[in-house]
């Protein structure tokens, strides 16, 4: 047998391969659940009412799915261009680590009062303002992160891969070092975090005594500015261009370092972004256990998604729903709560066998 490509991909075979890699991976992890001895049904309806069974449960699938959508958005910006951003992780932290800092004031000041960016300078901003710029200051770093595999990629030939991967030791440890040094909070015993950020600074809530805040609706609104830069600007066809033929791209005039530069900063600035609303909307301050591999959850959603801005929106759902309903359902059952990770690692892979059987066909 051989594997031979397909002339032409239709559309109902890019929305069958999610689907089909779901159904697959929920499969094979019911095989686990069942090896555990819980009726997978019951297992799986308890995952849902989990997840949507309350309006408190409604709240906290989208409040994990917020960080979701905006990681699997720098993913999925990044792979479409053939840019390996595997940091996302290190990006989201760094993020993190910069909206805390000037959302509380100058390092180590502590938390400041309403509305000002910095006790030192004594500016004051009026609350929206501020917010989007630390919100601006998160994308920032997060672009930094990610500028430096590029520049090593474009000046060494070195895989970014590797570089962005070992990245996110690098920053984690960094982030570790500030928030048990110059950032920490003087008021917290035992476990290092940083400095809270000022009330003016904090994100809305989208529903009254819930976690759920106005950064998901700014989640959605960027996947969908996204979506409409890659298909309706001349920076997103000539990203698709780069993925899909770097060569042929190169020949037809396009900038191939310039084109990857942008996008770096695009898909370092989603990272960094989610780190930044992810402090400022639910935690207020930094620890090293902020992601619980946000990062890295955001290959998954974009994999998933299949590297479409609106699909990620869909496939980070799906993953929030694993992770909160899985709680529920471990405390009703019994079965280990690492399944949720599992199913979600699962799901990567069968959507990479889902891809290959729609790029290529089988023949004898």
């Amino acid at each position: 047998m051989r594997l031979e490509p397909r002339a032409s991909v239709t559309p109902v075979m890019l929305i069958a391969a999610p689907l089909g890699a779901v159904a697959a991976a929920l499969l094979l992890s019911g095989l686990l659940i069942a090896m555990s001895g819980a009726p997978v049904l019951e297992a799986y309806r308890r995952i849902v009412i989990g997840a949507f069974g309350s309006k408190l449960s409604i709240t906290e699938t989208l409040t994990r799915a917020t960080p979701l959508i905006l990681t699997g958005l720098a993913a999925a910006t990044a792979f479409r261009a053939r840019l390996w951003n595997i940091g996302g992780e290190g990006q989201f932290y760094l993020g993190a680590l910069a909206a805390a800092t000037l959302g509380a004031g100058s390092l180590g000041a502590g938390s400041i009062g309403a509305g000002s960016i910095g006790a030192a300078s004594g500016l004051q901003l009026p609350a929206p303002v501020l917010i989007l710029v630390v919100m601006a200051a998160g994308a920032l770093a997060g672009m930094a992160v990610l500028l430096v595999p590029l520049a090593l990629r474009l000046r060494f030939g070195v895989d970014e891969v590797v570089t962005t991967l070992l990245l996110n030791f690098v920053v984690l440890l960094f982030v570790s070092m500030m928030i048990d040094g110059p950032l920490k909070d003087p008021m917290a015993f035992g476990w290092p975090q940083s400095v809270h950020v000022a009330p003016a600074a904090v994100l809305p809530k989208l529903v009254a005594g819930t976690r759920l805040h106005i950064g998901f609706a700014i989640a959605v609104l960027v996947s969908v500015a996204v979506w409409a830069l890659q298909t309706y600007s001349v920076f997103g066809l000539e990203a698709r261009a780069a993925g899909v033929n770097p060569r042929a791209a190169a020949f037809a005039g396009v900038s191939l370092p310039y084109i990857l530069l942008r996008v770096a900063c695009l898909s370092g600035g989603l990272a960094g972004l989610a780190g930044a609303i992810e402090v400022l909307g639910v935690k207020t301050y930094v620890t090293t256990d902020l992601s619980p591999g946000f990062g890295y959850s955001g290959i998954v959603v974009a994999m998933l998604a299949g590297l479409n801005p609106l699909g990620v929106v869909l496939s980070a759902l799906f993953v929030a729903t694993m992770f909160v309903g899985v709680d529920s359902m471990s405390r009703a059952l019994h079965v280990p709560s690492f399944i949720a990770d599992v199913t979600v690692s699962m799901s990567l892979l069968t959507m990479l066998v889902a891809l290959l059987l729609v790029s290529y066909r089988i023949r004898r």
